[in-house]
Order: C-alpha cells, then structure tokens, then sequence
C-alpha cells in the first residue's frame, strides 16, 4: 500500500491550520450482489478436498475465519476475500484469474495476504528445520528478540493495508481454536508467535473480543499447567462467586434506573492470561486479583458515566488507587472507559468498568468497528458517514503508526520512510529501505559477505546485483572466497546500492585499501633510508617513538603521505659527531692558586691564555655549570656539567676532563650567548608569532627557529641569545602560559 502525506484541516483548528497525516490510497473493495456466495462457490472445488499445513481443511478454516470477520464488523466483501485468499495457492495465474472474475481490488488484496502468509510460513517451516540450541543464553534470546521484533515489523510492512491485518488476526485466532478443539500438538512457534506478535496488534487496534481469546489460547499452549492452575482456582468457587456477582449485577442495575441513569449492567469474562500477567507484574497472590469479579455499566452519554461512578462510589467503599479514568484520558489505540474497584458489605472486591455503548463497540472491536473507511464510497457505509468514515480512517493509520514506532522507537517522521522484509535462505528476516539491492541485503547480513559478493538468487532465480527487492522475497547470495567490492557499485546512476550504511561499508573498505598502500609506500622508504645509513638493526617502533610518532605504522603513514620528511629521521640517525682528541696532547695540571681569568673570560684552571670554544651540543651560557674538555687541536671545548655529549667522552677519556669557570671579564662584558629552547604546542594559526613576541617584549634576539607539525602537535626549537641563563627560565614560564603550548624548555 502506497503512503503519501496529506493535510487536514481539523475542526478545532482555523482553515488555515493543518495537521499532516498518513493516508492510505488503496482502493475500498467494491461492494458486488452476492459477493460472499460467489467467493465461496469459487473457491469450494479448489480447497473442499485440501489442508492447511496445520492439518486443518482449508474450506473450514476460510469458512470460519469468515464468521470471525462477520462478528466483529466485517462487510460480505471482506468475508469473501477470506476465500479468494487460500484460493491463490490453487491457481496457476491467481492475480489474473481473481481480477477477471472479482476485480482488481479483490486480486491484490488476495496476493498481497498471500504473500504474507508464504513468508511467514517459511520462516517457521525453517525455524523448525534447524538444530535445536540453547535459548538461556543472553546472545540467544537477543538474537530470538530481535527475530521477534523483525517479525513484527514485516507483518506491518504488509498491513498497511487494514484489510491485511484483519484477514491475518482473524486466521491466526481460528488456526489457535482448531488446535483447542482438535487437542493436537501445535507447531512449534505459532502459539508464541500468536503471543507476541498478533495480540500486541490486536490490542493496538483495540480489537480486545480477538486479543483476549487469542491470549488466552496461546498462554494455554505454552504454559498448560499454570493455564489449568489459574483455571482450577477460577473454577473452584465459581458457582458462589457467579452467584454474588448476579446478585450485585441486578441490584446495581436496578439502583441506578431508579436514580434516573438508565443503565445495563452485565457481568464481565474472566481472561486467564490476562490475571496470571497481573499476578506477575505485581507479585499477587490469586486472591488478591481484584478483576476476578467484574460488572460493566453502558449508559447513554458520558456525563451518566460520571453520575454512575458517583453512585457506585457512594453505595461501596472504592480502592482509590485501583481507579483509572480512561474517558478524559484516553488510551493510545483509543480505548475509552472509568475503572474502578469497590468493596461491598462483605468486603469483597468487584471492577466495574463504566462506559458509552460507543465506546464498548470501539473496546470490542476496535478499528474493526470503522473498517467502513476502506469499503464506503462518497455515500457512506454500514451507517457511518463520509465525514465519520474519514476521521475513522485517520484513527486506523495513527494507531498503525503509533505501533510502529512502539517497535522501532523512531519518531513519526522516520516512519515515512517506507522499509521492505525479505528472508535469508535460513528464514531470518533482514530490514531494508524501500528499494534496496541485492547487495545492499549482503552487505544488511555480514560486511563480508557484501565484500565479496558476486551473484544472487532471489526466489530461486539468478538476478543482476542492482535488482531492486521487494517484500517477503528470499534472497541467497553467491560470494567469492576472498576478494572486495567494485567501484561501480558507488556509482549511484547504475543502481548497485540504496543503503546509506551499505555504502559507508564500500568506501570504508576503499579507504582501508589506500591506506595499506600508503603504509607500505612509506615502510618502503624508511627501510631504503635505514639501508643507507647502515641502521637495519634499530627498532622501528623506538624510531617512530623518538620521532613523536605512537607506533612505526603512523610514522610510514605520514612519510607515505608526504607529510614528514626523510631528512628529519637522517637527523635523529646521525647525532653530533664527538670532539675528536689527540692521543698525544698533554695532560693538563691540577689547579693552582693565584690562577687568572684568562683573557677570553674564561678561566681554565693550571693553564694561562689556552684557546677555548663553547660546545655546539648544550650550548652554556652564564652561570650555567660547565667543565672542559680537551679536544684535537682546538684547544678546550666548554659544556655544561649535565651535558650527555660530554658524560659519553668523559667515560671513554676521563683524563681529559679539565676544570673551568666563568671569568670575571667575561661575566661583566655583556657578552651574549646562544641557547637552543625547545616548545611543543597543539598546531594552530599564529602560534610562532606569539612565541617570537615573547621573545621580543623580553628583549631575547631570536636568531634561528625550526619547526614541524606531525598529526597537529608542532615541535619548535628556537635558538635565542642570552647573556644569563637563568633569566632564560621566567621567558620560558611566560611561553608556555600561551593559548596551545604544553611545555616550553631549554634542551
């Protein structure tokens, strides 16, 4: 059935005002002379001598599910249709042979339920074909509850057409008597299936005469012996207890008349799953199940059902919390009525349920009561109006949607969006969006499946991988054993994919694709480099550490991209070179007192005027620490006291440690010395600029910077002149106080 949205102008509101809705644009069924008599004579040769697979005749059950349509409010032409539906499977061209003798409305009612009807039976024939598994574990009743809840989305998937529904629950409750009366075993999942599929939809369209028997039924099947236990204990005082009920029903009916509420009080039945649910749902004892006894009230209007709860409620002693006022708080499927429960003199309890003749025919039969929706034409049927069969019709579909999304748990909108149910070969049902492919359906089932899809049966027959599928079909896919998708299938003008999801799977696998060939491109690269440098034996992982990197795969991912250079690793495989010393230069003396500054401004400790330089590696400056070391012909190399460089040369040639300090001249001369800091910072626009201001308004010169960013975190190492150092550490608290910088250090 097609939805569309159309707008609707409400009483209550302006003419300008509109309420969007769903329609149904499915035709109503003609209303031809003798309809259920044709139908009936044309299926009776075909069905007379034929069985469900129940074991039920096939004429019986359609005649019965006839009398059920009957009953709750079904016109001839909707009890005709029962018997054009079980007809369908006995002809060769069903569709064309019921629209040639009953028309085209009739025909696709009938295929359409038909339709319904095979896939569900598959599914439980499979079901039942499988090996029995253990259903205790939490993966399997999640995996039964999502079979369930898939179930209930493809039986609304074909009933959005009223007709549908009715002619399925209707069925559904006979197949459940036949079992009753027969005594045989049921198959296995129809009695569930009855319980947590069809009741719910029964009891959404407030159609409770269909709900409560086939609760009722289906409880006795699945639990025979709490059904008789709540059965026995029902039946034990059942002769005193109809008894007082009697006598209480025909006083009330009496008390009120007199009073001038004109009222008809019947007892009301006894629904043995519904008083096991309340027995569980609130820890009661069977004798604290107040329904047990039950009067119902009809009166003319709603004002009289207030004035009859006030009597009732002034004659006995009410349990305030059992009451529920449903008239101005209606149900969601649009069940109206006052409930309450009062003690009589004994202290016995009683419900009575107080309600319009109007609103009992709605609480019986629910939708089924307005079902003229579909089948009046401009003048009207079975006494409602055109205006009265449209809200009617309004009703229906709010309630067919307010289900769904009970089920789904989407808004309104969401449910716009048209969905279609097809099975896998083992009977699972797979959700799709309207249009969807066969390999949209493959890639539903398992993303690896999608990968390698390749062909697909649908229905037993082979079809294109862009074939569009439809409800109830089975769809079995052909799959190569290793292998990915094809590009085509992104390519939305051939067809291949409707699936949002299906099409993220396909460029995520894309993506995965050029990435390893990124990653190998980079390996590559670092290898051949490792190679060159003679370094085959590092650690890869510690490289990429000691470059920023988490692990090796993000740092060949960056070199395979382009984005950090070889020249940077070159770097960190070839370190300073160590000072190079000469085995023949002399030992220098311990100090001496009376030593000088030496010109330079340093002072070397026991030797006059020896040449000295500052080591390149920690760069000292005043008033750091430092010693000395006697290098090859360039006199004396000055480091600071913590330099690495220096603990290396000093544990291979120790003697040429030479102690030095600085001097006088040098301290007062406002000599300026380099020092390298290094910063790192989350990467963002502006950030050297504000870092070189720092340096400025300190009056620090900056005379080199290198920078890089690897994966947004930039690594900044600034050479700075300083004439003491240890101003150095208040300009390097003010850098790190900058927006973005997670530390600021002299290396």
């Amino acid at each position: 059935m097609k939805i569309s949205e159309i707008e609707v102008t409400t009483p209550e509101r302006s003419a300008q005002a509109v309420l969007p809705v769903v329609a149904a644009t499915a035709q109503s069924l003609p209303e031809h002379p003798q309809a259920l008599a044709r139908a009936r004579a044309f299926a009776e040769p075909l069905l007379s001598c034929e069985e469900l697979d129940t074991g039920e005749n096939t004429l019986a059950h359609a005649d019965a599910v006839a009398v059920i349509l009957k009953r709750i409010g079904g016109s001839e032409a909707m009890q005709a249709a029962s018997y054009l539906v079980y007809a369908c499977d006995h002809l060769n061209k069903p569709q064309e042979v019921i629209a040639k003798a009953f028309g085209d409305n009739f025909a696709a009612l009938a295929m359409e339920t038909t339709k319904l009807v095979r896939v569900q039976r598959q599914a439980r024939m499979a079901k039942a074909t499988r090996p029995a598994v253990v259903v205790d574990t939490p993966a399997a009743q999640q995996a039964a509850a999502v079979q369930t809840e898939n179930v209930r989305k493809m039986l609304l998937a074909f009933s959005r057409d009223l007709r549908v529904v009715m002619l399925r629950l209707a069925s559904r409750l006979q197949t459940l008597r036949f079992f009753a009366a027969t005594k045989r075993p049921i198959p296995e999942g129809i009695a569930a299936e009855s319980l947590q599929v069809f009741a719910p939809l029964a009891n959404r369209l407030g159609i409770w005469e269909i709900k409560w028997e086939m609760e009722d039924l289906a409880f006795r099947f699945m639990e025979p012996d709490t059904y008789k236990q709540v059965a026995r204990l029902l039946d034990e005082k059942r002769v005193e207890r109809e008894a007082h009920v009697e006598r209480m029903r025909s006083q009330l009916e009496a008390d009120l008349n007199a009073n001038g509420i004109v009222a008809k009080v019947s007892g009301r039945p006894k629904h043995i799953y519904s008083i096991v649910k309340k027995m569980r749902g609130k820890s009661l004892g069977f004798e604290k199940v107040y329904d047990v006894r039950a009067l119902r009230i009809l009166v003319a209007s709603v004002p009289e059902c207030y004035g009859a709860l006030s009597w009732v409620h002034h004659h006995f002693t009410p349990i305030t919390e059992e009451f529920d006022d449903y008239i101005a708080k209606p149900k969601v499927n649009g069940y109206q009525s006052l409930h309450t429960v009062v003690r009589d003199a004994a202290g016995l309890p009683t419900e009575i349920q107080i309600r319009t003749q109007a609103m009992h025919d709605h609480a019986e039969n629910g939708v089924a009561a307005h079902w003229a929706y579909k089948e009046a034409g401009a003048k009207g049927y079975a006494g409602v109006s055109a205006t009265g069969a449209y809200d009617a019709k309004i009703a229906v579909l709010r309630q067919l949607l307010a289900w769904e999304r009970d089920l789904s748990g989407v808004q309104t909108q969401d449910l716009l969006d048209d969905r279609i149910y097809v099975l896998t070969p083992d009977a699972n049902i797979v959700e799709l969006p309207q249009g969807a492919t066969v390999v949209d359906f493959a890639y539903t089932v398992h993303t690896d499946l999608g990968h390698r899809c390749r062909g697909a049966r649908v229905d037993g027959a082979m079809v294109p991988l862009n074939t569009a599928l439809k409800n109830g079909q089975t769809v079995e896919v052909t799959a190569a054993k290793e292998g990915g998708p094809s590009r085509d299938w992104l390519n939305t003008e051939l067809g291949y994919l409707v699936s949002h999801r299906a099409r993220t799977k396909v460029r995520a696998w894309f993506n995965a694709l050029a990435l390893s060939e990124t990653i190998a491109k980079g390996r590559e690269a670092v290898e051949k480099l490792l190679q060159r440098e003679g370094k085959t034996a590092l650690k890869l992982d510690d490289l990429a550490v000691q470059l920023g990197f988490a692990n090796a795969t993000a740092l060949f991912e960056d070199v395979g991209k382009d984005e950090f250079s070889l020249r940077a690793i070159e770097q960190v495989l070839r370190p300073p070179e160590a000072p190079q010393f000469d085995a023949n230069a002399p030992v220098l003396r311990k100090p001496r007192s009376g030593d000088n500054p030496s010109k330079g401004g340093l002072l070397v400790v026991g030797v006059d005027s020896l040449m000295t330089q500052m080591a390149k590696c920690c760069k000292p400056a005043p008033p750091d620490a430092i010693c000395g070391f006697v290098t090859r012909g360039k006199g004396v190399s000055v480091h600071r006291k913590d330099c690495s460089n220096l603990k290396e040369m000093v544990a291979r040639n120790g003697e040429r440690l030479i102690e030095v300090e600085w001097g006088v001249a040098r301290a007062m001369s406002g000599s300026v010395f380099p020092v390298d800091v290094a910063v790192q910072a989350h990467d963002r626009q502006g950030l050297l600029r504000d870092i070189s201001e720092v340096f400025t308004k300190e009056k620090m010169n900056v005379i080199g910077v290198q920078t890089q960013s690897i994966k947004g975190i930039a690594w900044m190492t600034f050479t700075v002149e300083v004439s003491d150092s240890g101003r150095l550490h208040k300009v390097l608290g003010l850098v790190a106080e900058l927006p973005g910088v997670n530390s600021a250090r002299r290396k």
